[in-house]
């Protein structure tokens, strides 16, 4: 396959006004999701709320229109709710502008086909085809095959009414205090809203969004901020979901944060006690701790890593016949509810737990014990690919000699930035933490300071 140069692992990203997320660029993505998806349908069109996405909606817009297809804006909404909608309107695809957590500069799009899930990487390849200037010129809609574009008012009710299909115990939030940070993004009104009327006392953070103030010290990337919150509010768990809610990171009432690793483990064991949990096992990503896994098969469950990315992670369940999956970074995958990562959804499946258990988010997360683990990533100029890397591979054959069975270590291009990123796992985290350090070395090497 010919190497794509718009898509990278979650749609295309980039600055607002520089390559790729231009407006030009987009309009002709929006011409080629129409030529793909047909002449004569409809494409739901949703957004975060950053200040470029009023230019990229419309870019859009007027590249599905002069294709001959219909557009339906559905204003600021989740990801997930996007994806819901083209399944619930049964639209052909459906656009999501935003560009997840990153901050108010950057956007991006995400591409769903009509069954509400994300695209394939062939059928990326066949849209950066069609994108390409003047490959569509001659397939312009002329006179009143031209598009419309209209918007759809109750979009908001109708992902609020399905999405509180996640909480599936039969009582309600009553006595329950939590706070959720929205991040200023497209879940600002949803999410408190879902609560609240399932009784949960709600204080909300992150819910003024301004434009260029979306991911800026709040959300899921900054979950302190709101674990703070839960212990100065005495809450009993807190929530915070990034830009366009597909990721949550809770926080338990000691103000202790608690990641996608950790929310997949409890998951896996409620859903298997209580029957629900199909295929006998749980899709995560290579980046996932070594204690999750020892801890699902520990459950007798069966573990299936896939590259970064919620798509690929999406993709493997389909094909195991699983229903969870997820990231460490906060994507859970509940294809009970969803067809992608949803932060709202998997708040509820949380929230019914601890209900129907009449236990604390603290008490369900003692589920596994976390190998130590440290993060890292060096910014690079250039992009070479990691095989060529001979200093940092240098540095992996003796770290993955010195753990042996004990630990992992994984060096991986970011999938949205130009990042050489690096994980490494073991029992010492003296050990781990020199590693770390020898790798961001080797990287400067090989790559230049």
């Amino acid at each position: 396959m010919t190497k794509r140069t718009l898509f990278g692992t979650d749609g295309i990203r980039g600055c607002a006004n520089e390559a790729p997320m231009t407006p030009d660029v987009v309009m002709r993505v929006g011409m080629a999701v129409a030529a793909h998806f047909g002449h004569h349908g409809q494409v739901v069109v949703g957004k975060d709320t950053r200040l470029s996405c009023y230019m990229f909606e419309n870019a859009l817009s007027a590249g599905l229109c002069a294709m001959g297809v219909d557009v339906m804006f559905v204003g600021p909404m989740p990801t997930p709710a996007v994806a819901y909608l083209v399944q619930s309107m049964r639209a052909d695809a459906g656009v999501m502008v935003s560009a997840s957590h990153n901050l108010f500069q950057d956007n991006g799009i995400k591409l769903f086909a009509g069954d509400g899930f994300k695209l394939p990487d062939a059928v990326e390849q066949e849209l950066e085809g069609l994108a390409v200037p003047g490959a569509l010129d001659d397939a312009y809609a002329r006179g009143s095959a031209v598009g419309r574009a209209r918007r759809i008012d109750d979009a908001p009710g109708r992902y609020i009414t399905h999405v509180k299909s996640a909480f599936t115990h039969r009582g309600r939030l009553d006595g329950i205090k939590l706070v959720v940070d929205c991040a200023h993004g497209a879940a600002y009104k949803i999410a408190p809203t879902v609560l609240r009327e399932l009784g949960a006392e709600v204080i909300a953070l992150g819910v003024s969004p301004n434009g260029t103030n979306i991911n800026e010290g709040v959300g899921a990337l900054h979950a302190e901020q709101m674990a703070k919150e839960v212990v100065a509010h005495g809450a009993d768990l807190g929530i915070a979901l990034d830009g366009d809610a597909d990721r949550i990171i809770f926080s338990d009432q000691h103000g202790r944060i608690v990641d996608g690793d950790a929310v997949l483990a409890l998951c896996a064991r409620e859903m298997a006690d209580e029957g629900t949990l199909r295929g006998g096992g749980v899709v995560t990503t290579v980046m996932s701790n070594l204690g999750v896994e020892r801890a699902l098969v520990d459950m007798g469950l069966d573990v299936v890593r896939t590259p970064v990315g919620d798509r690929y992670v999406v993709e493997a369940m389909r094909t195991r016949g699983f229903n969870l999956g997820g990231e460490q970074s906060g994507h859970v995958v509940l294809l009970d509810h969803a067809t992608t990562g949803d932060g709202v959804a998997t708040a509820l499946k949380v929230l019914s737990f601890m209900v129907a258990k009449e236990r604390s988010l603290a008490d369900l997360c003692a589920v596994f014990e976390r190998v130590p683990q440290r993060t890292g990533s060096f910014v690079s100029k250039v992009r070479r690919p990691v095989e060529e890397l001979k200093a940092v591979a240098a540095v992996v054959r003796d770290a993955e000699e010195k753990l042996g069975a004990t630990g992992r270590v994984l060096v991986r291009w970011s999938g949205t930035e130009t990042k050489l990123r690096f994980m490494v796992e073991g029992e010492d985290d003296a050990q781990i933490r020199a590693i770390m350090g020898a790798l961001e070395e080797a990287a400067g090497a090989d790559l230049g300071a």
